[in-house]
């Protein structure tokens, strides 16, 4: 329910002063319907859940809860425990059925283009832009995967994880020279944006990187907004920022086309495109949507991984000392300063597991959205056509049927094979997450660093997690201070 508390705190946190007025006014008429509100909705299909006022639906609660300390899947779960596993909502004008079940997730999955497409609220798709991956049709799809495929490739890969190791061990030795304490959530979101830029253009100079990551974060920030133009929200002041992206985007590439600079990276091959067949290259707005999304889907979820491996180590010693013995094997046999290569990653098959248990129990994608193409049943529930059905990954990875003892940290759980559609931080079918084993390496790599050639202690031990974040993220940012082993204990 949305209180009057809650309808402050939104005014304060979303909007500026001339719009407050506005939003305590739909407040107001929201507070007089509430017992209305507060009745079930009609049945449909079986599927338990309130949709409240038209368009309005429950969006100020769930934009409430995203605004709270405890994060938007709060909202999930009050929901579950008033209705049961599966429920609907309405949020920002659609109605939303939340899957709870792997089997749920393998009946939409599996019809990813068929029965379903993907499904996102209005501000994240005007974000990243309507020739994004994430928004085009099934056929554009296709095509866009295809061609965006190579900075992904093994060859490729290869070549990111020198540069990522030699750019992390460096920052790393730093920080431990420097001896002081440091946000680990902004440590891991700078070099992982730095380190795609890198790769997708060979950006290093450090003002030019500040300045579109900050226009990033903001682009960023407006994904969970009511999409309106306002002076002062979030949204307005995402929408700003990526125009200033696409201007700076266009200046690069214009430069390219003039000759100016020609750097090796995943831009200039797409620019190399330009006399190919439609079928076979991107448009402008193509390459520079997709240049964005890959670099905030990169960065916001590796880095915050990466920030929650180190809070699940930390709470358990016994993996912690396991992952380091393995990685200090490896150590062993290279030379002082030897970067790390492919074959030594897959050498770490106990890391492998702690990156895997660290994705199930941070689940920095909490859902993935699609969209009912037509009317249809899962689970003997009716979804009409239209509706969005959100697959829970949260639930499916907490589920004690599919994970014993699920919120424990014990990466020995992945010794066994895990029942199809039961472990899905990066989705599954044709629209797998297209950096899925970007994202691993990237992992292996900050954790082998991490352990094999330091301890650490945590100085903010503080649960809560980041307000207004569309992922779940440390409020503290886990601050840590960094020892090496040789002087640790």
């Amino acid at each position: 329910m949305l209180w009057k508390e809650e309808l402050v705190l939104l005014a304060q946190n979303y909007f500026d002063t001339t719009t407050v007025a506005a939003v305590l006014s739909i407040g107001i008429l929201v507070l007089v319907s509430k017992v209305c509100w507060r009745q079930r909705s009609k049945n449909v299909g079986g599927i338990p859940g309130h949709l409240g006022l038209p368009f309005v639906g429950e969006t100020f609660s769930f934009l409430s809860a995203n605004n709270s300390t405890r994060g938007c899947y709060q909202f999930v779960r009050l929901r579950r425990l008033w209705h049961g596993r599966w429920f609907r909502t309405r949020l920002f004008g659609k109605i939303h059925v939340f899957v709870p079940s792997a089997e749920g997730a393998k009946a939409i999955l599996a019809n990813d283009f068929v029965q379903f497409n993907k499904g996102y609220v209005k501000s994240m798709g005007d974000a990243v832009g309507e020739k994004s991956l994430l928004c085009v049709s099934h056929e554009d799809h296709r095509r866009i995967r295809r061609l965006l495929a190579d900075p992904f490739s093994m060859t490729s890969l290869s070549k990111f994880v020198k540069q990522f190791d030699d750019m992390l061990s460096k920052r790393l030795q730093k920080l431990v020279k420097d001896g002081k304490s440091f946000v680990l959530l902004d440590f891991s979101m700078k070099i992982t944006f730095d380190s795609m830029c890198n790769m997708l253009m060979s950006l290093r100079d450090e003002s030019t990187l500040r300045q579109i990551e900050k226009d990033c974060t903001a682009v960023s920030d407006a994904m969970l907004s009511f999409p309106f133009m306002i002076p002062g929200t979030r949204y307005y002041k995402g929408i700003k920022a990526r125009n200033r992206l696409m201007e700076r985007l266009r200046e690069i590439i214009s430069r390219r086309r003039s000759g100016e600079e020609s750097p090796e990276d995943f831009l200039q091959s797409m620019l190399q495109r330009d006399s190919y067949p439609p079928d076979q290259k991107l448009d402008d707005s193509e390459i520079m949507d997709n240049l964005l999304t890959l670099i905030i889907a990169s960065q916001t979820t590796t880095a915050a991984a990466m920030t929650w491996s180190v809070k699940f180590l930390d709470e358990n010693r016994e993996a912690q000392e396991r992952l380091r013995e393995e990685q200090l094997s490896i150590l062993r046999k290279k030379e002082d300063g030897e970067l790390l290569t492919l074959e030594d990653l897959n050498k770490m098959s106990f890391g492998s597991k702690v990156v895997k248990e660290t994705l199930r129990m941070s689940n920095v994608l909490l859902w993935f959205p699609r969209v009912a193409l037509g009317d249809c049943r899962l689970e003997g529930f009716e979804i009409k056509k239209g509706w969005h059905v959100n697959i829970d990954a949260t639930c499916i990875h907490y589920d004690p049927d599919l994970y014993k003892d699920p919120m424990q940290f014990n990466p020995s759980r992945f010794d066994e094979i895990q029942k199809p559609y039961s472990f899905i931080p990066f989705g599954s079918g044709p629209r797998t997450c297209l950096g899925i084993n970007m994202a691993k390496l990237t992992m292996l790599v900050f954790l082998h660093r991490m352990t094999g050639g330091y301890r650490w202690t945590v100085d903010d031990p503080d649960p809560c997690l980041e307000k207004k974040a569309h992922i779940p993220r440390l409020r503290s940012g886990c601050p840590i201070t960094l020892k090496t082993l040789k002087d640790g204990t």
